[in-house]
């Protein structure tokens, strides 16, 4: 492992007060709704950040959702805490994507749109897997953040952009950032993960999303769903026709009919 991103991700600050909370309601089956709801009032900021969130129009709302309670009781708590995760990362890293040549903003929408997608496609599937799969679907690309850091740091940030236009996928993308930096997005995001002590399915799914025939048997359902996902949803391609079109061949490798995933996908790109 590159051992400067390692002693970065050891340095992170942890998670807040509030966000930790929120990780033990969700953890606790005899929490309610509103446990969740009145944890997250009384942290403005964060509240603000998951109602910037929870109104993105790629989740299809037809009405804005301007209560923490509101949007609680609409999204449920796993995707409230993916929001709440997301905050997080952008309160405790600065964002340039500029070796990715992405901005911020365009990073933040691709994080967006690949929970978007696989909340509308679970919801249909397995509701349940979705407290594993909706904040780690939110999460995918974090470890991007800190492999762009090490780029910018480290003089490779021209070298890997030039290597970058030869790509248009995100699995051949994973082996040019181990050329370059002997590290993936997915393991620097799992580390992540593992720093801020969140759950190991919640790290392992991510781990193996680029490998999930390597997973362990209880985590390969969530690692499947996520490659799925990233394959639709990426830094290259964002639900166009390419993207869809390589994305069913997994879907039929994994034993997914086509029809429920295309009606997420169309509900998703109709708010785009």
């Amino acid at each position: 492992m590159n051992q400067s991103i390692y002693k970065h991700i050891k340095t992170l600050p942890p998670l807040d007060d509030t966000v930790i909370k929120i990780q033990a309601i969700c953890a606790d089956e005899n929490s309610s709704l509103g446990d969740l709801a009145q944890i997250i009032e009384k942290d403005p900021m964060l509240t603000a950040n998951i109602l910037r969130s929870a109104n993105s129009p790629l989740y299809g709302f037809s009405r804005e959702i301007t209560t923490i309670s509101r949007a609680v009781s609409l999204f449920g708590m796993a995707t409230i805490r993916g929001f709440a995760l997301s905050s997080a990362v952008k309160k405790s890293f600065r964002i340039d994507l500029d070796p990715y040549d992405i901005t911020s903003q365009d990073f933040l929408n691709i994080s967006i749109m690949q929970n978007a997608l696989m909340y509308n496609w679970y919801n249909k599937i397995n509701p349940g897997a979705l407290a594993i799969l909706s904040p780690a679907s939110f999460m995918l690309e974090v470890g991007k953040i800190v492999l762009s850091h090490e780029l910018i740091e480290t003089g490779k940030a021209n070298e890997f952009k030039h290597k970058l236009k030869d790509i248009s996928n995100p699995f051949d993308l994973a082996e040019l950032e181990n050329e370059v930096l002997d590290i993936s997005n997915e393991i620097v995001t799992a580390k992540i993960f593992e720093q801020w002590n969140l759950e190991s399915e919640l790290v392992d799914s991510i781990f193996f999303s680029n490998s999930p025939e390597d997973a362990p048997e209880h985590i390969k359902m969530y690692s499947v769903a996520l490659r799925i996902v990233k394959n639709a949803v990426n830094i290259f391609h964002q639900l166009d026709d390419e993207s869809i079109q390589n994305t069913l061949p997994f879907l039929d490798e994994y034993g997914f009919a086509h029809d429920k995933f295309l009606e997420a996908v169309a509900k998703v790109k109709a708010n785009l």
